[in-house]
């Protein structure tokens, strides 16, 4: 029988305790949170903002849970936290003991902060004042026919969003393209663009230029350019909408109608929605100019669909279009409607 040296046995102990050490000390601590109704959950706590905090769990992925219900978060990671009065902490583990969340001041001291007043925790650089957050999509919809009848259709849309903790910058452009035998039936494109600028709260004002073509409504060119004052009343993912006012310059430069021009007032809506779930978009947005002139003439174009994710940042959506204008020249229609399947890449 082979004899283990004493001195080697005492080595190998030192070294298997020390590689379980190692092991404990690389495994992640987890965080545990608890609720109001005596739920404990462990995961962990990944960011919290819209007034929930969302947990990374090993059996239901990510969830989010409202701040009202939890009671208590013991966290180990360092986290970055700013409060509603715009105050930063860094360095710190998310805490909270009955409801307070508890700061540890510079000379080592712990004050307890209401957990209502947690604003974001791990904010994205942009909002803590710290350069731009862009955001975008790009559409398209192309439907190619041939046989009896040779028919082909795009559709297209982009639009791409700056938003800085004080002002944001959006550009939009969109567009449809039909032919039937050779003969184009479709043929019109708009184009957008504003700059925000956020006053203290939800409230903002900023200026906004505008244009559209549409071949087969006569319309040559249609543009505006004029400011605005505007407030996002709701910014919860369950429900988000804005809603803007304004003064416009319009410009109209008909195909074969009389050219037009006078002040209009302006107005835009956007809502979107995650209710449905699965990451899932429905979306609201309308752009109105009320000639201030001839104040029964009224330009309205309305858009709103669903969009739902699909593989690597790509999505589909089905979509509604109506382009209403109430002082369209004669034998033109006053509603033009729109239907589309989309498939594009958001960002």
């Amino acid at each position: 029988m082979k004899r283990m040296i004493p001195g080697l046995m005492i080595s190998c102990a030192l070294a298997l305790g020390a590689g379980l050490a190692s092991a404990e000390d690389a495994a992640p601590a987890a965080d545990e949170i608890l609720l109001l109704d005596g739920s404990k959950i462990i995961g962990k706590v990944v960011d919290a903002r819209d007034g929930a905090v969302k947990v990374e769990t090993g059996f239901a992925g990510t969830i989010s849970i409202p701040l009202d219900q939890v009671v208590s978060v013991k966290s180990s990671a360092p986290a970055v936290m700013e409060l509603t009065d715009e105050t930063v902490i860094e360095g710190q583990p998310l805490l909270v003991e009955d409801q307070q969340l508890q700061v540890t001041d510079n000379s080592g001291n712990i004050r307890e902060v209401e957990l209502g007043e947690l604003l974001l925790v791990n904010p994205e650089p942009w909002e803590l004042g710290l350069g731009y957050k862009w955001t975008g999509l790009a559409n398209l919809a192309m439907t190619l026919q041939r046989g009896n009848t040779d028919t082909d259709e795009l559709d297209y849309k982009l639009e791409s969003v700056w938003r800085s903790e004080r002002d944001r910058y959006t550009l939009k452009f969109n567009g449809e393209q039909d032919e039937t035998n050779n003969i184009k039936n479709a043929d019109n494109w708009s184009a957008l663009g504003k700059y925000d600028y956020f006053f203290d709260g939800p409230t903002y004002g900023g200026i906004k230029v505008s244009a559209e073509s549409d071949k087969f409504a006569d319309l040559d060119l249609r543009y505006y350019i004029g400011p605005y004052i505007g407030r996002e009343f709701y910014t919860e993912p369950a429900f988000t909408m804005s809603a803007e006012i304004g003064l416009s310059y319009v410009n109209e430069d008909y195909i074969v109608a009389d050219d037009n021009d006078y002040p209009g007032a302006t107005w835009g809506i956007d809502m979107t929605s995650d209710y449905l779930g699965g990451d899932s978009r429905l979306y609201f947005n309308q752009l109105g100019i009320w000639d201030l002139q001839e104040t029964s003439d009224v330009v309205i174009n309305t858009t709103f669909g669903l969009a739902f994710p699909l593989l690597w940042n790509f999505e589909a959506a089905a979509e509604v279009k109506l382009e209403y204008d109430s002082g369209a020249p004669e034998d033109i229609e006053e509603l033009d409607q729109t239907y589309s399947l989309r498939l594009g890449y958001t960002w």
